[in-house]
């Protein structure tokens, strides 16, 4: 049995013969952790084909999740968790002389997401495998991730994530089940002995190789798949089909395939960039829907009930090729006609959506897709052709078709794809959905009425408590007993605790023993000293003008122009923390960016203020680093513009470790105040329904305030008066953004709000007791922020799966 020291002990030093031709005591740090994660791969193996043979043997109903975003993390330590051989496996490394906390820190990232979209999918997989549910993920094998984020003399600089550098060992590629996609060519469809058939010729073939990643469930034997999927040259293919036969075209072949998994998101400000996302999409869906149909077919399950044993769940618009892409294996490889293949692809695909702002609805050029996707371009426009027709039948509105065209404006419409294509369509958060249905998406909502609904998105309590603060999870344990792991739920019952001296005193030193490690953190990356007993006030999340990080730094520098005046402005230390990455050619994100870091430089080098306010920005967030942050963290700062978050799941992370939300209603802010109460969260700000009707009426001015508040007009003024030494005119576009752009996403307007929320947020935390029985109260309630229990809802309400037990 692997339960067994020696037996785990014996395997290990097997194994780092069998690799290294080295004994234990030569090994490196790497090849440790490369020789122990190998160990841990081949136990994980063994579930990992019971499970696949019982999916096989059973012919359940199965769910596989398309996503181009998997931000796993780190994979060790939770598949060690989740395999319930943790503790065996540190007791048998420490009787090596090793140690399995320094083993864990080996691991890279991989690089496979960029932020709350790719987390969530991780976060859906994990769950999906804990609950037993029969679903697996697909997506690419990026060889780069998004970027590595340096901050160099206060800017974002950009480098390599270069993160498969050693290899990724949880991966297994399957060099056999590779299939073949084809872009560009000319396609038609021709009369065969009086049936239609299409031919597409001149084609350029990738060959789409799959990486199979095992996804352990908690404690219950069973492991998915998650199938990433590599680009790489056809071998022996024929270039005299695809080139002017010339070995410069031969060599811009290669270097076209080796750019689809290069890299995470390529800049989409150029036609090329735009161009690679979309061969992006298409490449990992083509592959993924191939390898289903061909899985199922071998299987000898009739392809007629292939929507009665197949979901195909969309995570956002990246995937929508998925419909067209069914269409026409379907109707090209497996000969159905147009209304079967239909047939089967409405009830076969799942939709959900992640975005409330129309201009963020992704949206293709026609003339670039038709001649990248010349056969799924024909699918598209004949979907549009019969829906169109359809409604047109109805409405007999040229506004009507303006709003539910699929081809319109010379573009395709993904998101309308998605919800033509599509058996169900989801939004992320009470709010979000209902914006979708009266705003963002009415006239589908009115056309296809009972197809929108509601999953409030969900965190996996196994990495971001668990895992990320175990001492918690721990004293959970203690209190209420064990059972919470497996249904999260059950942390209600810690309300019994909120009252409990003992049990807050507790809580208080646990948030104060990850206070302390983060500071270490940041004293020995940043040469920075923050000061534990001061308020953690954090705001990570990708930078964005929307998620108003804006906002907050305007409101430390209003702070720190009272502290000059007043030194006793702030009663209680504050430590204020940002990290996020803007995205490369995102010119205001960025300058946000230079913003905080020039003001941190300021405030932590200012002898007046710097023993009460301290300002970071932490460089480079990733998995890892929020598995630092969010335990330590006091206030959870949740600020966007009301209507603009789909939901967020940072809030559910910072919540579920104990922190208090100061935040808008947006989002899923909305059903955390509604579970924990006005008195156990800090909500400022516009409303949803105000900020809509100020975009529907106007009558805003930013102007207005800026000539009305002095606090505002302050700050903003130093954006550009050499308040900063040596900026110039650096942050000229920001102060012009806010004012000539009239604010668009209200921080004026919300300005005063915030500041009241943030001066209360440090009269509530000086009320230790109180501070810590909210502090509870928001652990408590937690759990219905699982995504165990958003999982459930998929599987019950939308999929059809039930689980599958692995012996």
């Amino acid at each position: 049995m692997f339960r067994n020291k020696q037996t785990i002990k014996t395997r290990f030093i097997h194994k780092a013969h069998a690799m290294w031709g080295k004994p234990v005591e030569e090994l490196t740090k790497n090849e440790v952790y490369q020789t122990f994660a190998g160990v841990v791969r081949e136990v994980i193996s063994e579930n990992w084909i019971k499970t696949n043979k019982a999916y096989l043997d059973r012919q359940e109903k199965q769910v596989y999740y398309f996503s181009i975003e998997f931000l796993l993390g780190k994979l060790l330590d939770c598949n060690l968790i989740n395999a319930d051989i943790k503790k065996v496996c540190a007791e048998a490394m420490q009787e090596l002389g090793l140690d399995l906390e320094g083993i864990l820190h080996e691991e890279p990232d991989a690089g496979l997401g960029n932020g709350g979209l790719g987390r969530l999918a991780a976060c859906f997989i994990d769950s999906i495998a804990s609950l037993g549910l029969p679903g697996h993920g697909c997506g690419i094998r990026y060889k780069n991730g998004l970027f590595t984020q340096k901050i160099v003399e206060n800017n974002q600089v950009e480098l390599p994530d270069g993160w498969l550098q050693n290899g990724f060992v949880w991966e297994f590629r399957k060099a056999d089940k590779a299939v073949e996609v084809r872009f560009k060519g000319n396609a038609y469809m021709k009369d065969v002995d009086g049936k239609l058939e299409c031919v597409h010729e001149n084609y350029y073939k990738v060959s789409a190789v799959p990486y199979d990643v095992p996804i352990v469930g908690y404690k219950n034997n069973t492991v998915n798949t998650l199938r990433l999927w590599n680009a790489e040259v056809v071998l022996n293919s024929d270039f005299e089909e695809i080139s002017y036969d010339a070995y410069k075209e031969k060599l811009r072949y290669k270097h076209m395939v080796q750019r689809i998994t290069k890299i995470l998101y390529p800049d989409d400000s150029s036609y090329e960039g735009k161009e690679l996302r979309l061969v992006q999409e298409y490449f990992f869906v083509s592959a993924g829907i191939q390898s289903i149909v061909r899985h199922y077919k071998r299987s000898g399950a009739d392809l007629n009930d292939f929507h009665k044993k197949i979901v195909i769940h969309i995570n956002d618009t990246h995937p929508a090729l998925a419909i067209p892409e069914l269409m026409r294996i379907l109707m090209d490889e497996e000969g159905m006609t147009w209304e079967k293949a239909w047939y089967i692809t409405r009830r076969t695909v799942a939709y959900t959506n992640h975005t409330i702002l129309p201009e963020a609805l992704e949206k293709w050029s026609i003339d670039m897709f038709k001649s990248l996707l010349p056969r799924i371009y024909m699918i598209v426009e004949e979907i549009n052709r019969r829906f169109t027709k359809e409604a047109w039948e109805r409405y007999h509105s040229d506004d009507k078709m303006r709003e539910l065209s699929i081809l319109w404006d010379a573009q395709v419409h993904m998101a309308r794809l998605a919800v033509v294509g599509s058996f169900s369509v989801n939004g992320v958060a009470q709010i979000h959905s209902d914006i979708l249905k009266s705003h963002t998406m009415r006239d589908f909502h009115d056309y296809y009425p009972g197809k929108f609904n509601n999953k409030t998105n969900g965190i996996t309590h196994r990495r971001w408590l668990i895992k990320a603060n175990p001492k918690l999870a721990e004293l959970i344990n203690q209190s209420i007993g064990p059972e919470w792991e497996k249904d999260p739920g059950r942390l209600i019952n810690l309300l019994r605790f909120k009252d409990d001296k003992g049990f807050k005193a507790e809580i208080d030193k646990i948030k104060r023993g990850r206070k302390e490690v983060l500071a270490k953190y940041i004293k020995n990356r940043y040469k920075v000293a923050v000061d534990t007993s001061s308020i953690f006030d954090v705001q990570i999340k990708r930078i964005h003008s929307y998620k108003r990080q804006i906002m907050n730094i305007l409101n430390v520098m209003a702070v720190y122009n009272r502290m000059l005046e007043d030194p006793n402005t702030l009663t209680i230390p504050r430590t204020v923390i940002f990290a996020g990455k803007a995205a490369p050619s995102y010119h205001i994100a960025k300058l946000t960016i230079k913003l905080i870091s020039k003001l941190s430089d300021m405030i932590n080098n200012d002898k007046r203020v710097n023993d009460k306010l301290k300002v970071l920005f932490l460089e480079n967030y990733s998995v890892s680093l929020g598995e630092l942050l969010f335990p330590a963290t006091d206030i959870s700062e949740q600020i966007s513009t009301a209507s603009k978050e789909a939901s967020g799941t940072g809030n559910m992370k910072f919540m579920m470790n104990g922190a208090i939300t100061l935040g808008t209603l947006d989002g899923a802010n909305v059903e955390i105040r509604n579970a924990v109460g006005d008195d156990h969260c800090i909500i400022f700000g516009l409303k949803a329904e105000e900020v809509l009707a100020y975009y529907e009426n106007g009558q805003y001015s930013a102007w207005d305030i800026y000539n009305s508040n002095i606090q505002v007009k302050t700050v903003l003024e130093q954006l550009i008066n050499g308040f900063f030494p040596n900026s110039g005119e650096s942050f000229r576009a920001l102060y012009d953004f806010l004012l000539y752009n009239n604010d668009e996403f209200f921080v004026l307007k919300d300005f005063d709000a915030y500041s009241k929320a943030r001066r209360y947020s440090g009269e509530k935390y000086r009320d230790r007791e109180a501070w810590l029985t909210s502090s509870i109260v928001n652990i408590a309630h937690s759990g219905i922020f699982s995504s165990d229990r958003t999982i459930k809802e998929y599987a019950e309400e939308i999929w059809d799966i039930k689980p599958v037990k692995i012996k």
